[in-house]
């Protein structure tokens, strides 16, 4: 069992590298891809450590950063919900629940939507607006799926369907993330090994009435024309992230996390991450995380800056946590996140 588990890493490891080479030169194509709303973080844990703690993120909050944390949870059952204020006053609001059979695995259900408010109306005639409004719906609703493949591996994969709407036009894509994480690497007890590929998946692609337009012809003599404007197809925001971690306690109380990662990105700057973590009892904790882009350019390359957070436990027949997260950002007021999980 245990030649054939490390052979399913090995592969899933030269997979990888192999996948980091095709990418290398992602950050010449910033800004291109689509399906924006899958890097938007949630789980104010993983977003206070700057999601970098891809190595040992456990349950139902690591869905989104290491799908495979997800069969680490302590709990049978658990739920969460957070909400965010993100740029120019958008909301992103997250809910997933999640439970494990006994020597089947878990399994999890998420839903993300995004709140952009009423946005006014503006045509060629009426540039300031014709007193109507809109408000985008994008949704993001996944079913993740983790395992053990021995006490120390565990593996997990998440299908997300993707839904954009623009008034009356929109846009459906299936995106893929799969990861590992590896407790007790090189025999050292606390230090983990993670690793994960984010948003793979086709083209998606706009349609809908919307898209079709009116024209006059030159002549006149045909009068009124329509036609459809064929909108072009857009890649997803794909990412590989590996990461490192360590936990370790300390005077009996304090317990600590120190943790790093590398995300290489197909759209983006590539990022190096470090954050920690330090509680106290399991009941109270801080956090703090920063990224680095050093092929960033401008700082409209990389707005986001340093996170930090902090985090209340108590059990009261249900486990109950709290979290909140701070993201500073230029040009924007910062990020504030708060979010709740029960565990049963």
């Amino acid at each position: 069992m245990f030649k054939y588990t490390t052979t399913i890493i090995k592969i899933f490891l030269l997979t990888l590298l192999m996948l980091v080479d095709v990418f290398a030169s992602g950050g010449k194509r910033n800004g291109t891809a689509g399906a924006q709303e899958l890097l938007i973080p949630v789980g104010a844990r993983g977003m206070a450590m700057r999601g970098a703690y891809i190595s040992g993120l456990q349950g139902i909050e690591a869905i989104y950063y290491n799908p495979a944390g997800l069969g680490t949870s302590k709990f049978g059952t658990e739920a969460m919900f957070s909400q965010m204020s993100y740029l120019a006053d958008i909301g992103v609001s997250y809910a997933a629940v999640a439970t494990n059979f006994e020597g089947l695995g878990s399994l999890a259900f998420s839903v993300k939507s995004i709140d952009f408010g009423e946005i006014p109306v503006t045509t060629t005639e009426n540039p300031y607006g014709t007193g109507a409004t809109f408000s985008p719906l994008f949704v993001t609703i996944g079913v993740t799926y983790a395992n053990a493949l021995t006490d120390r591996i565990h593996v997990g994969v998440t299908v997300n369907v993707v839904s954009e709407k623009i008034m009356n036009t929109g846009a459906t894509g299936v995106s893929f993330d799969a990861g590992v994480q590896y407790d007790g690497i090189a025999e050292v007890e606390g230090l983990k090994l993670g690793v994960v590929l984010k948003n793979f998946g086709p083209q998606m692609k706009f349609d809908g009435p919307d898209l079709i337009s009116q024209a006059q012809a030159i002549s006149g003599l045909r009068g009124t024309q329509f036609y459809k404007i064929d909108a072009a197809g857009f890649e997803l925001p794909s990412q590989i992230e590996l990461g490192l971690g360590y936990a370790s306690t300390f005077a009996d109380d304090f317990n600590t996390v120190l943790a790093t990662s590398f995300q290489n990105n197909n759209f983006a700057n590539d990022e190096y991450k470090v954050a920690a973590e330090i509680g106290y009892k399991d009941i109270f904790f801080l956090r703090g995380g920063y990224a680095y882009a050093p092929d960033a350019k401008s700082d409209e390359e990389d707005i986001f800056g340093p996170t930090f957070g902090a985090g209340f436990n108590v059990d009261a027949g249900i486990n109950i946590t709290v979290d909140y997260a701070y993201r500073a950002a230029r040009y924007f007021d910062a990020n504030h996140m708060f979010s709740v999980k029960l565990g049963f």
